[in-house]
């Protein structure tokens, strides 16, 4: 279904950001069974890389370091959620589907694999084993097709 701005805009940008965030709460929720399915077949621990990123950009630190990991998840679930709101805003360009969910995961993977080398978190794509790459990106695509899922269903219904 293509979502168009009619006469009233604001009401459009609404439904399609409030529908993006619900989206982006699905995606979160999916990469983190992902992550929780795939750390308990190949044993790896729980990642502190938000904590590092935001602790950069911010200069700020969580006031303990047992926190690290709880810290962590509260910005991982942060910051999948702020990322519905690019899907909102694919479907209200009209672009819904496959289409805006692969559009969504090259923006979403594109922006991981820049801004976490740049912050000196994590090694650039290019140092990276392949495997490891390959897994990164299984749970990208998870959390961008149940975005997706759920956002075109949210749209379809208003």
């Amino acid at each position: 279904m293509k979502r168009e701005i009619t006469e009233k805009p604001l009401t459009s940008l609404s439904m399609a950001l409030g529908a993006g965030v619900l989206a982006g709460i699905a995606g979160t929720a999916a990469i983190t069974i992902s992550q929780l399915v795939e750390m308990s077949i190949t044993k790896r621990s729980p990642s502190t890389t938000p904590v590092k990123a935001v602790s950069k950009v911010l200069n700020v630190k969580p006031t303990r370091k047992d926190k690290n990991e709880k810290v962590s998840q509260e910005i991982h679930w942060t910051y999948g959620t702020a990322w519905g709101i690019p899907r909102g805003i694919l479907g209200l360009t009209g672009l819904t589907g496959w289409p805006a969910t692969l559009l969504h995961f090259a923006a979403i993977w594109a922006t991981e694999l820049t801004m976490l080398p740049s912050l000196d978190v994590a090694p650039p794509i290019t140092e990276e084993k392949p495997k490891d790459v390959a897994i990164d990106a299984l749970h990208h695509a998870v959390y961008a097709v149940a975005a997706g899922l759920v956002y075109d269903a949210i749209a379809n219904e208003v």
